[in-house]
């Protein structure tokens, strides 16, 4: 077993530095872009005045980073070649993340807009996988280019995790279909010109089947956006909507009808693991940062660092990052050579075990650095706030060991690739 990073892909990752020096760090420090990442970065980000939206001009910033990326081939790296893509692997993909959330915050990678120069594009690689010739047609360029995007409504006021118990119902009526219904945290619901409502059209509550995706126009007759949620980690695009009679053609259909949920189940497990690696990074940076301070602080007269109070929690959480960076990359490599959903328990232990780690890791960088590290001028405050809600969001923690309990304890299936061992043992 060789755990060495691929020969190609350090290469790359050396690009990718390249890259941001030359291109990406110029823009964030030009016409004062800088204050979206220093201590006035929540309020440089938010326009208080439209009710807590994103600033355009932050949004701009970010879309001009991205087309620069995509100009030099690296933001569609997970994408099919034919696509503009380099086919990049999972576990590519995870070391690619993590590379990226360990430089800390700034241009090339901010996750509490899912930003990255390396886009994980969740939106276009469902729409390549699953829309229709048509679909294809209208929507990929556009998708790729920035130009065009959907939300997701799956989860509802009333219902989360329990995805297939959703109120919101869509009934045949000709060639049209008839959507009722409510859905909340749309996120980038806010500019989105479709929503991929998620809706019961066949079945009973609790059932797999009989739930289909619709791409549906935000601004279609009886489609509206009753509030923007406001959270945590400011600004805000979560929207809460609902849909009173909205009518929508057939052909609006996305993955086929009854089978909604095995559009967004297929890429659930490349998404977490993905997520689980740039939580890892930013528990990394947390632990590098305070590691170097403890070095640098010389409270009565000696360094921080000699003081064992600091030592050993800093150790404890490198152990962790250690073990946590092992698993990420075995379960990546597993899923590249047996396929996505061969180990979705590891999954599932790599995403809640990462997030949780990485909100320890930024409140330890808050204490090791005091007063400061309480402060907007270090940005450890920030990655917990942010990282935080990966501990409810892409299926709460208790989802996740809900998951991997049901593999330990056979009330669910999965054929450990050969030659691996099962959680069974």
């Amino acid at each position: 077993m060789d755990f060495d990073i691929p020969e190609k892909l350090q290469a790359y990752l050396d690009e990718l530095d390249a890259f941001i020096e030359s291109d990406i760090k110029p823009l964030e420090n030009a016409d004062d872009n800088i204050r979206f990442f220093d201590h006035r970065r929540e309020d440089a980000r938010t326009d208080w005045d439209r009710g807590g939206l994103p600033n355009e001009e932050w949004e701009q910033l970010l879309h001009k980073a991205k087309r620069l990326a995509d100009a030099a081939g690296h933001f569609r790296y997970a994408m099919p070649k034919e696509y503009g893509g380099q086919e990049g692997s999972n576990l590519d993909m995870a070391v690619i993340r993590e590379h990226l959330a360990v430089k800390g915050l700034g241009l090339h990678n901010d996750l509490q807009n899912e930003h990255s120069i390396v886009g994980n594009n969740v939106g276009l690689l469902l729409m390549i996988t699953h829309g229709t010739p048509e679909q294809k047609r209208d929507w990929i360029d556009d998708m790729a280019e920035g130009r065009a995007g959907f939300a997701f409504g799956i989860t509802e006021p009333d219902h989360g995790s329990d995805a297939t118990h959703m109120e919101t119902t869509a009934t045949k009526d000709g060639d049209e279909w008839v959507i009722n219904g409510s859905k909340t945290w749309n996120t980038g619901i806010h500019k989105a010109k479709h929503d991929l409502i998620f809706a019961r059209t066949s079945g009973k509550a609790g059932d797999g089947m009989g739930i289909t995706a619709f791409l549906t126009p935000t601004d279609a007759k009886g489609f509206k956006v009753e509030e923007m949620l406001w959270t945590f980690n400011m600004p805000t695009d979560h929207g809460r909507v609902s849909m009173d009679n909205v009518r929508v053609p057939n052909d609006a259909i996305f993955g086929g009808e009854g089978k909604g949920l095995g559009v967004v189940q297929q890429f659930f497990n490349e998404n977490r693991i993905r997520q689980a690696a740039s939580s890892l990074g930013a528990a990394q940076f947390c632990v590098n940062e305070s590691v170097k301070y403890a070095g640098e602080r010389k409270p009565f007269g000696k360094p921080l660092s000699h003081n064992q109070g600091i030592q050993f929690p800093l150790v404890e959480l490198q152990a962790q990052c250690e073990m946590l960076r092992a698993l990420i990359h075995k379960t990546a490599w597993q899923m590249d050579k047996y396929g996505a959903f061969s180990v979705s328990d590891k999954v599932s232990m790599c995403n809640y075990w990462s997030n949780r780690l990485c909100c320890e890791a930024a409140d330890r960088a808050m204490q090791v650095h005091g007063g400061l590290g309480y402060s907007r001028h270090k940005p450890f405050e920030h990655i917990y706030r942010h990282h935080r809600r990966y501990r409810i969001t892409e299926g709460a923690e208790e989802i996740q060991m809900r998951r991997v309990a049901g593999y330990m304890f056979g009330f669910m299936n999965q054929q450990a690739p050969k030659g691996v061992a099962s959680i069974k043992g």
